[in-house]
């Protein structure tokens, strides 16, 4: 089953967005969540975790204090909110079931993903 990001676009360098992640027909309420960036020739890139309840996130050094990840269980949704973009975070987004409950921030702990958004950042 295909998770669905959405929410990408192009915006200037400071601005926003939200992303989201959802798994149409498939509960994943139980299940560990993260988000991965690949940039053009760049290789694959962690940058979120959220546990099944929401309780336990964790995000990559780089984009710290700028997004936050989330989730509402009853939507069956994942989210990622991207702020005080820069033309570095320029990326598809891709979000991924865990493998585990324990899956942190290799992409090889995910076993489900999706087909991705792009962010693009101008400055």
């Amino acid at each position: 089953v295909q998770l669905q990001a959405s929410g990408g676009g192009l915006v200037q360098a400071g601005g926003f967005l939200k992303l989201s992640c959802a798994a149409p027909g498939r509960t994943f309420s139980s299940t560990t969540m993260g988000w991965f960036r690949q940039a053009p020739g760049k290789e694959r890139e962690f940058v979120a975790v959220i546990s099944w309840s929401g309780g336990r996130t964790y995000v990559a050094d780089s984009v710290k204090g700028r997004f936050t990840i989330s989730r509402d269980n009853a939507k069956n949704t994942v989210y990622l909110q991207v702020n005080s973009l820069e033309p570095e975070d320029t990326a598809v987004y891709c979000c991924a079931a865990g493998s585990s409950p324990y899956s942190g921030t290799y992409f090889d702990e995910y076993d489900t993903w999706g087909q991705g958004t792009l962010v693009t950042v101008s400055s």
